[in-house]
């Protein structure tokens, strides 16, 4: 049932509103931007989902890359990252900060991540790069996912996935302005 506090994912091109307990303004409409860049996806709607394996509960075994994102920041506060990666994968944040030329790495708070990606913890995603102009975010790619032939991301909610090419994937970075750093992103063992 829809009280009005969640979007309706059902219409595509609805605008879409987040609420959350942090301050979060309204996203742009994701739908209609990728439509605009003439980006393609596949959709796949499902009950909100909060961790890789949820998610990999909810959506069917389709061909493309299963990531986590994280939203990290420094030690200071001052600089933040996206990091894509693929969900199998147990980030160990040291070698993480050693390749991006970091200091210690840690989670971002949901505060920060709503000021600077507008989106809620579980609905972290790369699409949330369209709500961050001031270009705030540095994105960081596994190298795994930068070259898989496609990824499943969130629609900036956590209550629908799709599945965008790479080509496609790489056009969205692109039209945001953004520029990825691809690093090889090793496990924790």
């Amino acid at each position: 049932m829809n009280d009005g506090r969640w979007p309706d994912m059902r219409a595509p091109g609805a605008a879409v509103r987040i609420y959350c307990t942090t301050e979060v303004q309204p996203v742009t409409d994701i739908f209609a931007f990728l439509a605009l860049q003439g980006i393609p996806y596949d959709r796949y709607d499902h009950a909100p989902v909060f961790t890789c394996d949820e998610a990999e509960r909810a959506v069917p075994t389709i061909p493309a890359a299963h990531t986590k994102n994280l939203f990290l920041r420094d030690k200071k506060g001052h600089r933040h990252w996206l990091l894509v990666t693929l969900c199998e994968k147990a980030v160990d944040l040291k070698q993480v900060a050693e390749s991006i030329g970091a200091d210690k790495l840690s989670l971002g708070s949901p505060e920060r991540l709503a000021t600077h990606l507008g989106v809620t913890p579980g609905a972290v995603t790369i699409l949330a790069l369209i709500n961050d102009p001031a270009h705030a975010v540095e994105l960081v790619v596994d190298d795994d996912v930068w070259h898989a032939p496609a990824i499943r991301a969130h629609p900036l909610v956590n209550t629908a996935t799709l599945v965008i090419s790479q080509p496609d994937v790489r056009r969205f970075i692109e039209a945001t302005g953004h520029v990825a750093k691809v690093v090889r992103v090793m496990g924790r063992t």
